[in-house]
């Protein structure tokens, strides 16, 4: 296993992160238990999970995942060899604290205490907040329409709230998700100029189908050493091969929740798809190892979020760190991005 350091702290987490999100829905405890003793036993140190887990969000599975790690938690007492992420949700949902914003300090420390008891734990190492709760595009959604109503959680505040978590012990280290450049860009600053937390790493999607974090975000992960932790790395799948054709196995994501997973069904998804698999046959590389090892060494990535639901495909996600990408690889790779150019936004 690989490792690098989460932004500034002396955390050094595993290259591949294990992402957690079918757990209670796709995924039974016993398979996630399965798959926590797996990942930890080779070299993978670094969970990431949410409040809002299982996907798709349902109110009856809204917190399940967190609670299936923390039975494991208490079964094995292992919590000092995992770095454990987890994430406070945005505005959206009616069932979670009665809708609206999230980031206030009264909502947040019931947030921050839930997933403590959920995940049967004193500490979290990585708080993220899940998506912005001020209007901007998110989760793939273009034509930016500028509409501030001012009613949301400003980003001092925002960072004031966490730093009252940070100094209690109950989080060490915060984070960002499905941010933009200029939302992390604005909390990079504050921290520096008030003293208050600083966001350490920034988790939104990234793969050979969504490479739009290298325009504008790569740039601040570097400058700003605030890797990104790149989740979606597969596609939810089409970067496998396994729907190559319109075919969509039994209980897979677009079996199970077609109507879910729209960002990748876009119009040359199937084309770009289509030249990538050519590339991992023509050079005999596992197509999902490619794809997860190309974003693996970005030099702007800290860690890559993969999402198994079979110990299968556990196995050949991990077993990516040790593929090789040749130049010629990587050359052939870009030229399909430049005929395809990030066909699932």
């Amino acid at each position: 296993m690989n490792y690098n350091k989460l932004g500034n702290t002396d955390l050094k987490v595993s290259t591949i992160c294990l992402g957690t999100m079918t757990w209670g829905e796709q995924n039974t405890e016993k398979e996630g238990f399965e798959q926590m003793d797996f990942a930890l036993d080779h070299g993978v140190n670094f969970w990431d999970t949410a409040e809002l887990y299982s996907i798709p969000p349902k109110e009856e599975t809204f917190g399940h995942t967190e609670i299936i790690i923390g039975n494991w938690l208490k079964k094995n007492h292992k919590r000092d060899k995992i770095i454990l992420a987890t994430k406070v949700a945005g505005p959206m949902r009616s069932y979670l604290r009665g809708g609206g914003n999230n980031y206030g300090i009264e909502k947040m420390t019931q947030a921050v205490n839930d997933s403590l008891k959920r995940l049967q734990t004193d500490y979290i190492d990585l708080y993220q907040l899940h998506w912005p709760e001020r209007n901007t595009n998110t989760f793939g959604r273009l034509g930016y329409e500028h509409n501030d109503t001012g009613n949301w959680n400003k980003f001092e505040d925002v960072l004031g709230n966490l730093k009252k978590f940070v100094d209690s012990g109950k989080i060490r280290h915060v984070g960002l998700s499905n941010e933009t450049p200029w939302g992390a860009s604005k909390f990079l600053e504050l921290s520096r100029e008030k003293n208050l937390p600083r966001m350490e790493a920034i988790q939104n999607p990234y793969s050979l189908l969504n490479r739009s974090y290298e325009v504008g975000l790569a740039e601040v992960s570097v400058r700003e050493n605030i890797g990104l932790l790149a989740y979606s790395p597969l596609a939810s799948g089409y970067l496998t091969g396994k729907y190559r054709n319109n075919r969509f196995p039994k209980n897979s994501r677009m079996d199970r929740d077609f109507d879910f997973w729209t960002r990748y069904r876009k119009p040359n998804t199937s084309l770009a798809v289509e030249k990538y698999y050519e590339i991992s046959k023509k050079y005999n590389v596992n197509f999902a190892k490619m794809s997860i090892k190309f974003c693996e060494i970005q030099p702007f990535v800290t860690s890559v979020i993969i999402g198994a639901t079979t110990m299968e495909q556990l196995k050949t996600n991990i077993e990516s760190v040790n593929v090789n990408l040749t130049k010629e690889i990587i050359k052939e790779i870009n030229e399909v991005q430049k005929i395809y150019p990030n066909p699932c936004p």
